[in-house]
């Protein structure tokens, strides 16, 4: 019996050590001007999208403010636009931003590559999107 309880303790105490209780959790969530606080962590960065920049190669959505005094940005290189729908719509939309924060010339920024990665939280004001 005493054989028993021992490998019962050993068999339990295995399946503990292996479950790891971060395995399960979402990335923490924080707004765009704590982003610099967390380079190189998946994180849900939440924010107003205040400028939407379009060109030939990259979308640039900066948040909160607009370039040069925005604290993060969004950027959707061209391979990927078609799975976001309308992002000149998203001005002044809030947003949730899933992802790894990367530091680009000392700039915080968050590469988006599919359409699961940003979640809109609150749209546009009306005077806004139709600009």
């Amino acid at each position: 019996m005493k054989i028993y309880l021992w490998i019962f303790a050993a068999v339990m105490m295995a399946l503990n050590l292996s479950a790891d209780p971060t395995a399960n959790t979402l990335p923490t969530k924080i707004g765009a001007e704590e982003a610099t606080n967390f380079y190189g962590r998946e994180m849900i960065v939440t924010g107003t999208v205040a400028q939407v920049s379009v060109r030939s190669k990259i979308v640039l959505l900066n948040m909160d403010k607009p370039y040069p005094d925005s604290p993060f940005t969004l950027v959707i290189f061209s391979s990927a636009t078609n799975q976001f729908g309308n992002l000149k719509s998203l001005k002044g939309a809030s947003v949730e931003a899933t992802g790894i924060i990367t530091n680009y010339h000392d700039r915080a920024e968050m590469v988006l590559k599919k359409a699961g990665q940003l979640k809109v939280t609150g749209s546009a004001p009306a005077e806004a999107s139709g600009q």
